[in-house]
């Protein structure tokens, strides 16, 4: 092992070599120092991992004070030599670092969730110089970031201002092919990741809590794709794109807390320069922000490219009480100017103080340039915006729905949106005919869940019920709007609000009714009750609340998994089909050595998702195997004829989609009742150089989570 004191001999080594013939002496005290001086794979781990830890177990080992300094020395141990590829910090341990980290090209930087990186007291660095930062100055390449906790000390460095670029988590410059997930950073004074000049960007899986600055913060990037991150904003925003394009930003959890310091906007969409014409925000939650839900606008002044800031898609977002902000005057929803023909639909937005969506200049003022024809145009269509409450500052002649500031320059095509309750009114120098106004009867607006009610069905988020009464919204969208993607009966037309055009669209038609003819095949989409990784490198962890699952094997293992679902209510059914779905989405463009064979077998005996783990099933219960007992398709105990498999080539890449498995024996077994549910055990045929991960039941999103579709007579 290699760790700080190598670094020289002691007395006694010193002593014997000088007893030594003089020229043998030299010569081996010469070799000492080399192989003292520099990290060696005499005795390492087998690439691909070097390991870093508090106990002593590792490759490099820290004390708890600059611990910067070994884990520089794996990080460039790693850069080095080609075989490695990955620094793996262990937990739980907090690693106390005093100095920037830099990473290099083809490096993985990970570690155990129980893993913390943790600033030094008074660290009095200077601003922009970040906790982790690329190698060269002129860029790296192929870079991934995963799995441990940045906590930043705020309180141990209240010396600096929050937003003025002081510790920053990650700052890169000129680099490509940069993966920042599963990270859990919090309590700083900066950014999360900060990223310039670079392209190939995927910020995904991570908590973020009360940093100082922006969750992500894109500057003159390109392909930047945010997703599925739980993010709570101090001092501006969660995400934040300049500059950048070819940009989505999807499926986040976004809020802040009533603060003077609280935040900005929940995402920032801004321009001084350059092209902005492919940005797509969709299937976020946002909620109490300080500042608005959404800011885009655009001040770039040049002639060449002022007219290049266009064709933003904003669809299929909540918008929740945002623009709490007592000091500011814009707050709202969507705030926006200087972009041409923005396209809002789709998105629900309740209680929002100020206006839903406004057009409004940056300082409060008026636009005097606009683009040739008919300036910059905002279509909104198809949403949903209720109880919109006036502003604190300066409230008179806000509350309304939509409201237009800059009717000289910018101009609103409402169609087909509903309005209901909103304090003010519904427009302020905009208009409408073919919005409507009416209670939208959401299945639960105090819960915010707002699925449209339906005498004919509504997903309640597990099944699909019937209400007493239908939405006005359901079947009322924009006549040339997209529905292939409700479910039967679609009534052929798009609903209003955030589930129109998705799977969880309310219904417009009736059930099937009893005629007494042949029986009528249904379908029923049946989300999962519990799900729970198993993981050979943590033999006794429980993986319960994880945002994914995974199978196959790497250098530290094997990973299988158990899945659930609450088929009490199709006991004795007639099972037509049973299809398992997937949504396969790592290693996001990386292919693997092997291919993984997926299996899927019956679990010998019940498990408890409380403390279930690779050692065990039950508290104080283990495994007959570690890994877990299971019978195949033909009842062998630990056999190998599974009861439904799908291959993913190694050379295929995560596309963001489900797969499928055939279930339906053993589906059947289950509600026949000739075996207990005991639920699914997941697994790679060969379970070496083959990893791959799908999403959980509590990754945040009900578009990507597990789930079972029966076909039923």
């Amino acid at each position: 092992m290699y760790n700080r004191n190598n670094n020289a001999l002691n007395h006694n080594q010193a002593r014997l070599i000088s007893s030594i013939n003089k020229g043998l002496g030299i010569f081996f005290l010469v070799g000492c120092l080399i192989l003292a001086s520099v990290p060696t794979v005499l005795c390492r781990t087998t690439a691909p991992i070097v390991y870093v830890a508090g106990d002593g177990s590792g490759d490099f080992n820290c004390d708890g004070k600059d611990d910067h300094i070994q884990i520089n020395q794996a990080l460039k141990f790693v850069a080095d030599n080609s075989k490695y590829t990955t620094v793996y910090l262990k937990g739980p341990f907090t690693y106390v670092i005093d100095d920037t980290l830099l990473i290099g090209s083809n490096t993985i930087l990970e570690g155990d969730s129980t893993a913390v990186i943790k600033l030094v007291d008074n660290a009095g660095w200077a601003t922009m110089k970040p906790l982790i930062k690329q190698m060269s100055s002129y860029g790296n390449n192929n870079i991934v970031i995963r799995g441990f906790e940045v906590d930043v000390n705020h309180d141990g460095n209240l010396k600096v201002a929050k937003g003025k670029g002081y510790y920053n988590v990650i700052y890169f410059l000129y680099c490509k092919n940069v993966t920042v997930c599963d990270m859990h950073m919090h309590d700083g004074h900066g950014d999360g990741l900060r990223i310039k000049y670079s392209e190939n960007i995927q910020f995904y899986n991570n908590t973020i809590y009360r940093l100082g600055h922006d969750g992500m913060f894109a500057i003159e990037c390109q392909n930047v794709e945010a997703w599925n991150n739980t993010i709570t904003c101090r001092t501006n925003s969660a995400l934040r794109v300049w500059n950048s394009n070819h940009v989505k930003l999807h499926d986040n959890l976004i809020d802040s807390f009533y603060h003077w310091s609280a935040s900005g906007p929940g995402i920032q969409v801004e321009k001084s320069a350059g092209i902005m014409d492919d940005i797509e925000i969709y299937n976020n939650t946002i909620h109490h922000t300080y500042g608005p839900g959404i800011w885009l606008f655009s001040y770039d002044t040049s002639s060449a490219t002022r007219d290049q800031g266009k064709n933003v898609h904003i669809h299929h977002n909540i918008f929740y009480n945002t623009g709490t902000n007592p000091s500011i005057t814009w707050v709202g929803g969507i705030i926006t100017n200087g972009f041409e023909d923005t396209v809002i639909e789709n998105n629900v937005f309740d209680s929002i103080y100020h206006s839903a969506i406004a057009h409004m200049d940056m300082t409060g003022g008026s636009s005097t340039y606009a683009p040739a024809g008919d300036g910059y145009t905002t279509i909104v269509r198809n949403n949903i915006i209720v109880n919109t409450l006036p502003r604190t500052k300066e409230p008179s002649g806000t509350g309304y729905g939509v409201i237009n500031y800059l009717p000289g320059t910018h101009t609103f095509v409402l169609e087909n949106n509903c309005l209901y309750n909103n304090k003010a009114g519904n427009y302020k120098n905009c208009a409408s005919t073919t919005d409507i106004y009416a209670d939208p009867l959401f299945a639960d607006l105090e819960n915010h869940d707002y699925h449209l009610k339906s005498k004919a069905g509504r997903w309640n988020g597990e099944r699909w019920v019937k209400d007493k009464v239908t939405s006005p919204c359901i079947d009322a969208g924009y006549s040339l709007s997209d529905y292939a993607n409700e479910p039967e009966d679609n009534g052929d037309r798009i609903n209003i609000g955030r589930y129109g055009n998705t799977i969880y669209a309310s219904l417009s038609g009736t059930y099937p009714v009893d005629n007494h003819e042949d029986p009528v095949s249904q379908e029923s989409v049946i989300l999962t009750v519990s799900d729970n990784r198993l993981r050979e490198n943590s033999p006794e962890t429980v993986f319960h609340d994880t945002s994914f699952i995974d199978v196959g094997g790497s250098s530290i293992g094997r990973y299988r998994d158990l899945i659930s679902f609450n088929l009490s209510e199709y006991t004795g059914a007639d099972i037509n089909s049973a299809t398992l779905s997937l949504f396969w989405y790592y290693p996001a463009g990386i292919a693997r050595p092997e291919d993984t064979v997926i299996e899927v077998y019956r679990p010998a005996s019940s498990w408890n998702e409380s403390y279930v783990s690779w050692n065990k099933l039950e508290k104080g219960i283990a495994w007959s195997n570690a890994g877990g007992d299971w019978y195949d398709k033909n009842g062998v105990l630990q056999g190998s004829t599974p009861y439904a498999t799908i291959t993913f080539k190694g050379n295929t890449l995560p596309d963001n989609r489900y797969y499928e498995l055939d279930v339906t024996d053993l589906v059947k077994e289950y509600v026949s009742g000739k075996y207990a549910n005991t639920g699914f055990l997941i697994k790679a045929r060969n379970e070496s150089n083959n990893y791959i991960a799908f999403y959980s039941s509590d990754c945040g999103n009900e578009n990507q989570v597990p789930r079972l579709n029966l076909v039923c007579s």
